[in-house]
């Protein structure tokens, strides 16, 4: 036998020891008040171990800490699942744009309406016509504003309140790539909310991308000409 399961077994055999003895000799505990004190435990009238003052806090603020965990947990279930549908409900009505301007319009308005937003903007990358209704970018102007080669970029991004007329309230942006029609151009969706917290580089965004994915598709129903 190794010496570490010699070890392990020598403890364990010690460990049965000290529980039978205890099984057997219970009032060595019952009537030591210090180990009593020690251990958080006091006897009641009937002569049987209560919790004490100790343990009873310990168990208060575990107890505390778990419908917290739980609170919390029950709120951002409620979040998720509110924004999902608030999420479908933009989805159907952009389905129902009937041209770009119209998407553009149906865009900003949803924003604004369904998630508290400051507002929306659709842009494309010149130099050939921008549809009615989206702001025009130079070329190159995305991969400036999201870095070069990304999707997505959330959070303070100064050089994006250009979009929405460098409106001094913009605290937070989402900005998303879009490629769209044949052969691609690139454009921007862009969010703006004037609380710095409701767009962060560590929040999820899969429902921004489903909105994404959603208006380059709307948008290829008709050609810019």
């Amino acid at each position: 036998m190794s010496d570490v399961l010699r070890a392990e077994a020598h403890e364990w055999a010690r460990d049965e020891a000290v529980r039978e003895f205890l099984r057997e000799r219970p009032e060595f505990v019952r009537d030591d008040p210090d180990l009593m004190r020690a251990l958080g435990v006091r006897l009641d009238a009937s002569n049987v171990i209560d919790f004490g003052p100790a343990a009873l806090a310990r168990f208060e603020q575990a107890h505390r800490q778990e419908s917290h965990v739980r609170r919390h947990l029950e709120a951002v279930a409620r979040a998720n699942f509110d924004a999902q549908a608030q999420t479908h409900e933009a989805v159907i009505e952009l389905l129902g744009a009937r041209n770009h301007a119209d998407l553009a319009w149906r865009l900003d308005a949803v924003v604004r309406a369904a998630f508290g937003l400051l507002g929306a903007v659709l842009a494309l990358e010149g130099p050939d016509r921008v549809p009615a209704g989206w702001r025009p970018l130079a070329e190159g102007q995305c991969d400036l504003t999201l870095g070069r080669g990304k999707a997505m970029r959330l959070g303070v991004v100064p050089i994006a309140c250009g979009l929405f007329g460098g409106a001094p309230e913009v605290g937070s942006v989402a900005l998303m790539r879009l490629q769209i029609w044949e052969p691609s151009r690139t454009g921007l969706l862009a969010f703006a909310s004037e609380r710095s917290s409701d767009f962060t580089p560590d929040m999820g965004h899969e429902l921004l991308d489903f909105l994404a994915r959603v208006v380059e598709r709307t948008a290829q129903r008709w050609p810019v000409s």
